[in-house]
């Protein structure tokens, strides 16, 4: 990373500390050769606001359009020890819609015929083919990963058959208010907002409905709800292709989708229907989260791959997409999710949390690149004098 620095008659000497231009050359140069999966054109390239300041340590203040302090604070390490100095990298989100319109109590269009932005910056649909995936568990996870990270997020539980949300959020027992008489103000947990038809209903009753009546739920519960500015909204999914996720393509202003899946075939038969629905609906799908895709044992560290191997990979080529991340079958994950915790608050630095934090930034990162016309890259069409 710094080879390319030091080899063009720079060589840094052995006790000699680099002078304050030297070492704003070599950050220079290093954010803008960087390169990543979320950076494939350096950090520079995506950064909206770049500012260096040199100290007895040494800030690196960054402007993102996405969630990505988890990556940088590692490259900030590289830094520091390349500099034999204490670098930081502060990273300031400034999230934007990827469509031309958002959802929130502020859309519509202003005098002058442009359109107003919503509250909600980003609506990202978490899905599956089948049940039994552990996609709401998934969804709660990244959800926090997204805030470890430095956004604003949301999470509305769209399974009106089998809402699971309020139990993984510890807000069983949970209801909703309003100050207005009109919308619903969401619950918290731990600062992330959420909705769900379990908070209205009784947790030991059936919500025996027909598939309008729960479309119609699921449109209240998103649009008659006051939620507050967030970057993303989270939705998680009901399993399968029916009324809801027809309602959600057709009626609501989904950013993208992700679809998460195990590594046994009969589960990735059903995602890769997931994707062919998103994909008649014109809703980008970012990509694939392999969900519990090996198991390590407690005892000797052997890696065992129970529902099979490299099957979310293999799907990710198939149908041109990405792997996002893979997610490790671990008690503790089903313990939090039954005990209203979260592994990503309770051990923010554990194995666990870095890897949902890594598959939350490359969601995030993957909406950019893919979705964005600010990306670098969205095609450039140059006009003909």
């Amino acid at each position: 990373m710094f080879g390319n620095f030091f080899s063009k008659g720079q060589s840094k000497p052995s006790n000699e500390p680099l002078s304050s231009a030297q070492v704003t050359q070599l950050i220079d140069d290093t954010l803008a050769n960087y390169v990543s999966e979320n950076f494939p054109n350096g950090v520079l390239n995506v950064c909206i606001k770049y500012q260096l300041e040199q100290d007895k340590n040494i800030t690196i203040q960054l402007i993102m359009p996405f969630p990505c302090q988890g990556e940088l604070d590692e490259l900030a390490a590289s830094l520091s020890k390349a500099l034999g100095q204490e670098v930081s990298i502060v990273v300031t989100l400034q999230v934007k819609p990827v469509r031309h319109f958002a959802l929130g109590s502020d859309t519509g269009e202003k005098a002058d015929g442009a359109v107003k932005q919503g509250n909600i910056a980003n609506i990202i649909a978490i899905a599956s083919g089948k049940g039994g995936v552990g996609k709401s568990t998934t969804t709660v996870n990244l959800a926090y990963a997204l805030m470890a990270e430095g956004a604003k997020v949301g999470i509305l539980d769209a399974d009106i058959y089998g809402p699971s949300i309020p139990t993984m959020l510890g807000l069983t027992h949970e209801k909703p208010g309003s100050t207005d008489g009109k919308l619903m103000t969401p619950l918290l947990a731990h600062g992330l907002s959420a909705m769900s038809i379990g908070f209205l209903v009784d947790p030991n009753d059936a919500t025996v409905w027909r598939g309008p009546m729960a479309s119609s739920a699921f449109n209240q519960l998103l649009n008659e709800t006051a939620w507050p500015t967030l970057d993303y909204l989270l939705i998680d999914m009901p399993p399968g292709t029916g009324d809801i996720q027809l309602t959600l393509a057709q009626k609501v202003p989904v950013a993208a989708a992700v679809i998460v899946t195990t590594p046994q075939d009969i589960a990735l038969v059903d995602a890769t229907k997931g994707i062919a629905m998103f994909n008649k609906v014109q809703v980008p799908v970012l990509g694939i989260v392999e969900n519990m895709s090996y198991h390590i044992c407690e005892n000797c560290g052997h890696q065992s791959h129970i529902f099979g191997e490299a099957g979310g990979k293999d799907m990710a080529q198939s149908n041109q997409t990405t792997l996002l991340g893979q997610l490790p079958l671990d008690i503790a994950i089903r313990q939090d999710a039954d005990f209203g915790q979260s592994d990503i608050i309770e051990n923010s630095t554990g194995e666990i949390a870095s890897h949902y934090r890594k598959i939350a930034r490359n969601i995030a990162g993957q909406l950019f690149l893919q979705c964005d016309n600010a990306s670098p890259l969205t095609p450039i069409v140059e006009q003909q004098q």
